[in-house]
């Protein structure tokens, strides 16, 4: 959130208090006009009272604490097996709890992989099936894809043409003379 926004929020939020305190004197009808619920009010008031105007800023909804998160020993796991394996959510967690036994949700693997910007494999690292993996060029005999008229030039360069008048006909439609 902007800076101003939350100033203005601040702004509003003292106008409110203000209103109550001073002239209707009733929180009730002060929270209807402004159409804010009567806990919201004793809330601001609560704040403004303990941090002054501090406390009518916005204060962030990220928990403090949080027992249940994953440790963050298997978030490294996690980020190696992707890093040098290039495994997916659903490898990794069949890998965690076979080799680790670490039971692992694949959306929980796949929360993991996204916040640390690791959900999509580059273009070059992406599993391809069997048959559209690069294949060796091999040819029974060396050369053997290789166009007619490359030949049929071969063919012109090395023989030279004795009949001036067949000399643009390649070798092989010739006429005998």
């Amino acid at each position: 959130m902007a800076k101003a926004e939350q100033a203005r929020r601040m702004a509003w939020r003292f106008k409110v208090l203000q209103q109550a305190c001073e002239q209707s004197r009733n929180v009730a009808r002060t929270c209807r006009h402004f159409g804010i619920s009567r806990q919201a009010y004793y809330r601001w008031k609560r704040r403004y009272e303990a941090h002054g105007a501090a406390g009518l800023a916005d204060r962030p909804s990220r928990p403090v604490r949080s027992p249940n998160a994953t440790p963050p020993e298997v978030v490294s796991k996690v980020r190696y097996l992707r890093q040098t394996y290039h495994f997916g959510p659903g490898k990794i967690a069949d890998y965690l709890k076979r080799f680790h036994q670490r039971s692992l949700a694949v959306s929980s693997v796949h929360r993991i992989l996204m916040r640390h910007d690791m959900n999509r494999l580059p273009g070059s690292q992406k599993h391809r099936s069997h048959g559209k993996r690069w294949q060796r060029y091999e040819k029974p005999q060396p050369g053997r894809r290789r166009s007619r008229d490359q030949h049929e030039r071969e063919n012109l360069e090395s023989e030279p043409s004795s009949d001036k008048f067949n000399s643009h006909v390649p070798p092989f439609r010739r006429l005998s003379t």
